[in-house]
């Protein structure tokens, strides 16, 4: 046996050179390679027997994982990694985030982690700055935007569902609750919808956007408005990058009495570049945000900050109760990241990126983010100037969806497939109003248009 009881929680020098080493090697690949998709007859081959009662050396296991589990996972911050929303941390933020790891720090409350919750803290009031939030806004670091969607809009149902109990309109848990949405919106906020027991209100997009203008005139048609307690605005749809109309829709917000969230999950981090600032107008009066640094801020997975106007009625909803948790709301500098969102246990997940912060300052990160906007300009300008090639939309941020004229959904698979088998690229196909095409997502700063070009020459 390798590690008896009396040994496990001991330091063992020669298994932490031999992570070590590993970690060093990972660290220092440039470019990070793609790797591939796993087949799963051979890596249930691999992988049988291992789980025994006498354990494995270290170095077997290790081996194991670096020659047969890694290869079998497509590395996300691969500069050649351009489907969904690639992540490309910073060696800053991996390295901390070992840190946070080796350490067991966690974030639960102020009396256990006030240094953690403290430097979690100054960023997200660095995120509301952007945003513009007022000076009370808080919240936490949740694991990505699906958790913050739906604990933000837990919040704005019950805090909906305590205003008109008041009132004596429509309150109460049998109430029929909606909130407005487009059909652009993220299939987390869906998901949302079915988890906590409302109902999308849909509003019918105008130029793929949420607008303040048609948000209006849906409710003006509508028979019951009074049940709309909600709107989620999306600061950049993960398909396309579309901005919706931020101020139109915080206006009718404000005129209809409805909760604000938007998600920006992906799209938020363009807050902190300059050429693309003012799509963003309105934001800051949302009464909830979500924007993943796991995505382009350029931290490590898992990764959400989750913003409130005012958090004291997010605490009111999600703060738990119970005997052995009364010790944890005291006086004083108290902040219980708990008390924000539907989770109690969590890690400090907000430590690697307000390390790779003030490690390279904020303005490293305006300038990667600026980067990724470039590129996608720059793409769709090669896209324009290629005769077989057809733009579907300008970008808005960094995200390019594109037709290669004549193919049909097969050809396009086909073609992901090839790149990825060869290396050059991941780029999964997707859906345009009912069509197959094909889309780049950047993000990563390393990504060149070297490496686009090589993958649109072969659409030749």
């Amino acid at each position: 046996m390798y590690a008896a009881p009396d040994r496990m929680h001991k330091p063992d020098n020669q298994l932490v050179d031999l992570v070590f080493d590993y970690m060093r090697e990972r660290l220092q690949y440039d470019p990070v390679p793609l790797d591939h998709p796993g087949d799963g007859a051979h890596l249930r081959e691999a992988l049988a027997g291992l789980l025994n009662d006498h354990g494995n050396h270290p170095a077997d296991v290790l081996k194991l994982y670096d020659h047969e589990l890694s290869r079998a996972v497509i590395s996300a911050d691969s500069p050649r990694y351009l489907s969904f929303i690639p992540c490309a941390p910073t060696k800053a933020a991996l390295l901390f985030d070992m840190v946070v790891s080796c350490a067991s720090l966690q974030g639960i409350s102020w009396l256990e982690a006030a240094g953690a919750i403290a430097a979690e803290n100054q960023v997200l009031r660095l995120i509301a700055d952007r945003a513009g939030l007022p000076a009370s806004a808080g919240g936490t670091f949740v694991s990505g935007g699906s958790a913050g969607n739906l604990s933000a809009l837990v919040v704005a149902r019950d805090t909906a569902r305590r205003r008109l109990a008041q009132k004596n309109e429509h309150g109460g848990p049998e109430a029929r609750l909606r909130i407005a949405v487009a059909d652009q919106v993220h299939s987390s906020v869906k998901n949302t919808f079915n988890i906590i027991g409302v109902e999308p209100f849909l509003v019918p997009a105008v130029d793929r956007r949420l607008t303040g203008d048609a948000l209006r005139a849906t409710l003006a048609a509508d028979p019951h408005p009074e049940t709309v307690i909600a709107v989620v605005g999306t600061a950049g749809t993960t398909n396309e990058g579309i901005v919706d109309d931020l101020a139109g829709i915080a206006e009718v917000a404000r005129e209809h009495d409805l909760w604000f969230h938007v998600d920006g999950a992906y799209g938020g981090a363009g807050l902190f570049a300059p050429s693309v600032r003012a799509r963003y107008d309105g934001i800051e009066h949302a009464d909830s945000f979500v924007v993943d640094p796991h995505k382009w801020l350029f931290a490590p997975f898992d990764c959400a900050a989750l913003l409130y106007r005012e958090p004291r009625l997010a605490r009111a909803v999600h703060t738990q109760d119970a005997s052995y948790l009364d010790v944890l709301h005291t006086e004083g500098d108290e902040w219980n990241p708990t008390d924000y969102a539907y989770h109690l246990t969590r890690r400090a997940r907000g430590l690697p990126l307000w390390f790779s912060l003030a490690v390279h300052g904020v303005q490293a990160y305006t300038d990667a983010v600026e980067a990724g906007l470039r590129l996608a300009r720059a793409t769709a300008q090669l896209i324009r100037d290629t005769e077989h090639l057809e733009l579907l939309h300008d970008p808005q941020l960094s995200a390019v969806c594109f037709r290669r004229k004549g193919w049909t959904h097969d050809d396009y698979y086909r073609w992901s497939r090839q790149l990825l088998a060869d290396q050059v690229g991941f780029v999964t196909p997707t859906g345009w109003d009912g069509e197959t095409v094909a889309r780049f997502a950047f993000l990563h700063p390393g990504t060149t248009m070297e490496m686009v070009q090589e993958i649109l020459d072969t659409m030749q």
